[in-house]
């Protein structure tokens, strides 16, 4: 679950590299980073359900923290936390 400065998002677009494009449960389409230790091992497609840290500097751009699998993914839009 999300600590008070992370959001639920759904991958929208995959723009290469490093970055993907998140619309946040916010209603934010924001920037998405995939930090380094993640970029190789977890891969990241569009419409996964990931956990975002929104920059405090600029709030258009966020790091992806989690990628949750589609059960899991499943389960959370069961319990209403995600549409």
């Amino acid at each position: 679950m999300p600590s008070d400065d992370e959001l639920f998002a759904v991958v929208t677009q995959h723009n290469g590299g490093n970055h993907v494009r998140v619309q946040c449960e916010d209603g934010v389409d924001r920037m998405g980073r995939i930090p380094g230790r993640m970029k190789y091992r977890t891969w990241i497609s569009e419409g996964d359900v990931v956990l975002v840290e929104p920059w405090d500097w600029q709030d258009e751009k966020a790091n992806i923290e989690w990628r949750y699998s589609e059960q899991d993914a499943d389960q959370l839009r069961d319990e209403g936390h995600i549409d």
